[in-house]
């Protein structure tokens, strides 16, 4: 679910980028406006950042919420600055916008949209009741509020390469101990004790990944047809920069 996640948000976010750039024919007001597009989930990106490093006692520098263009087709949202510590604190630092915008997503994909119907539908492959289900899901309350909320959280809340620094050092940390762990002989008291929650955990990220996969490419495919749309009615093409 996460590969799919990545690809599909990479699409929306250059579609919807052509779409404002056809449209105003200015990069930097496009920039803006696709910055407000997608504002709540930066907010919480970054301040997810800035609470966890405060919790760990780690020393936070400038925080900011302004766009910034960085060339080579990079586009950076917002950042919050952290002092280097140890790999641990440092994982745990990358990894709150992740942990912040999952529990968002799960919570109003199960609770706000009902989601997760429309997800065993799915999965269970039982395509009779997926009519009735999805609109049962479009009579929530406020149903696109929610809806737009969590498109543009899970389209910010994956970490980028500098929140990810830490994580290969925490990772071969962490196999090392299983490692050690199976060597003296608790393997098995490993995976009965750690394997039922490992598994859990998993699946409820699957289950994130998977809505949060799903609403992307709800979205994606009438982004795709206005964009084209909109590039057959001025006669213009955005190409990606190389």
């Amino acid at each position: 679910m996460l590969g799919p996640l990545i690809l599909l948000q990479r699409a929306l976010h250059r579609e919807i980028q052509a779409i404002f750039l056809l449209i105003t024919r200015r990069a930097e007001v496009a920039l803006v406006i696709f910055s407000i597009l997608f504002f709540p989930g930066v907010l919480l990106h970054e301040t997810s950042h800035y609470l966890m490093a405060v919790m760990l006692r780690v020393r936070t520098g400038r925080f900011s919420l302004i766009p910034r263009n960085l060339g080579n087709g990079r586009l950076q949202l917002g950042y919050v600055e952290t002092a280097q510590t140890d790999f641990v604190r440092d994982a745990l630092v990358g990894f709150a916008p992740l942990l912040a915008g999952g529990l968002f997503v799960g919570y109003a994909g199960r609770v706000r949209l009902g989601l997760l119907a429309v997800w065993e539908a799915v999965v269970g492959g039982v395509p009779s009741s997926l009519g009735a289900t999805l609109e049962a899901t479009l009579a929530q309350p406020d149903f696109w509020l929610w809806f737009y909320l969590t498109v543009v959280v899970s389209s910010t809340m994956l970490p980028s390469p500098s929140d990810r620094r830490a994580w290969a050092p925490l990772a071969i940390a962490v196999g090392l101990l299983v490692g050690v762990g199976i060597l003296v002989g608790i393997g098995p008291w490993m995976l009965v004790n750690l394997g039922g929650t490992l598994s859990d955990v998993l699946r409820s990220t699957a289950v994130v990944f998977g809505m949060s996969a799903g609403a992307h490419l709800v979205v994606l495919l009438p982004s795709w047809m206005l964009q084209r749309g909109l590039s057959r009615l001025t006669g213009l093409e955005v190409t990606q920069a190389r």
